[in-house]
Parts: C-alpha cells; structure tokens; sequence
C-alpha cells in the first residue's frame, strides 16, 4: 500500500467534490457511535463549508419516500438543488450519481454519510479501488454502534482511504489565513458549528473590542 503524505497529498478546494450520502431520520433514529446532535451539527458545518470553498457537493439518499427527507440543515444550504434518490444502497453503483461526480472533474472524492458501516464503506471502498483519491469525514457520519463505526474506518482505511474529522476538512481547504476571499465564510462556519472553538474566537473579538478599564478616552 502507498502511503498518503506529502503536500500533494492534503486536500484542495479546486481539486474537492463532496457527497453526502443519506442523512436521513430513519438512519439518525438508529445512530449510536455518536451523539445524533452532533451528527446533525458536523454534517451541515461540513456542508456550509464546502458551499464556502466552492466545493461541488451531491446529495444523495436512499429510498426517502419510506427513510424520510435528507435533514433541512444540509438541504438549506444548498436551496433548490436536486437531491438523488436512490435504490441502491451501496451509492457509487448509481449511475446517476457517479456521473455527477465525474462531471466536476475532481479527483479528490470526500464521503460522509449514514451508516458507516454501510453506505459510507461500501461507496469509498469502491471508489478507492478504482483510482479515486478517498477521504471520509468520520464526525459528520456515524454507524448503529462505536463498533459497527470503528470497524468500518479500520476496513476503509486497510482500502487506503483516508479519515478526517469535518473541521480538518475546512482547515486543509484555508491552508492559509492570507486567503481572504474565503477566510471570514469559513470563520463564519466555525462561529456557528465548531462549538468551542467558534465561542472561543467571539470571546477573542469581544475582548480585542472591550476597553481596557481606566485607559485612554
């Protein structure tokens, strides 16, 4: 196996696609590897942040007229855009979706959906295989238990997939602080979904804006 390193090897906008693979209430209704709300909160911060970066992003989801809508957190971000309904349940044996994907132009293909286990493994498994440069975003997916989801990164990753959490993602797509022109959409996005950290950089802005006691007028 080859390893993934050197700089070629971090992500980049120009050179991303996103798929968000069945956020759906019949697979969150089930979800135990982690806490359904930061399921939810993960996966629409990953998804105001590829919106950011300009990253071309599908949705997709598996039978929603029985499994339920994928979440309003995600789909708002994205008004208007065609979700892809699927029969499937292993998503790159869609045809649709795949030509979507291959539409951009990107190699660098990043997954995160529910289950683990399942709809995220089978699709970066495949994918992987056929040349594609993998990447999961472990903390906006999650499987029906903490085993069923870390077996799943321990089989994804033996394919040679990578693993990522979503505020990693944002940060390797900034790389640099001087880039301005996405700087304050992907400040805003960890203001809103990256919890302590957002709230740590609103207090560093309320204090550089308080004056200090008995200074100057």
């Amino acid at each position: 196996m080859s390893f993934r390193n050197g700089l070629a090897s971090l992500l980049r906008p120009e050179d991303s696609v996103l798929v968000m693979i069945d956020h759906q209430p019949f697979q969150l209704a089930n979800l135990h590897s982690h806490d359904p709300q930061m399921v939810v909160n993960n996966s629409a911060g990953l998804s105001k942040a590829a919106k950011a970066f300009k990253v071309p992003t599908i949705l997709t989801s598996v039978l929603a007229d029985r499994g339920g809508l994928i979440f309003p957190q995600i789909t708002e971000v994205f008004p208007g855009q065609e979700v892809i309904d699927r029969t499937l349940i292993n998503t790159w044996e869609d045809k649709t979706v795949v030509d979507a994907v291959t539409a951009t132009g990107r190699k660098q293909l990043i997954i995160a959906g529910l289950w683990t286990e399942v709809c995220v493994a089978m699709p970066a498994i495949q994918a992987a295989g056929e040349g594609w440069d993998v990447t999961v975003v472990t903390d906006a997916s999650g499987g029906v238990s903490v085993e069923a989801h870390q077996v799943a990164i321990q089989r994804m990753l033996a394919a040679g997939v990578n693993m990522m959490t979503w505020l990693a993602v944002a940060a390797e797509w900034q790389r640099d602080w001087a880039r301005e022109e996405t700087a304050e959409g992907v400040t805003e996005v960890m203001l809103q979904h990256a919890a302590g950290s957002g709230i740590a950089f609103f207090w560093e802005q309320q204090l550089l804006n308080t004056p200090v006691p008995g200074g100057a007028a």
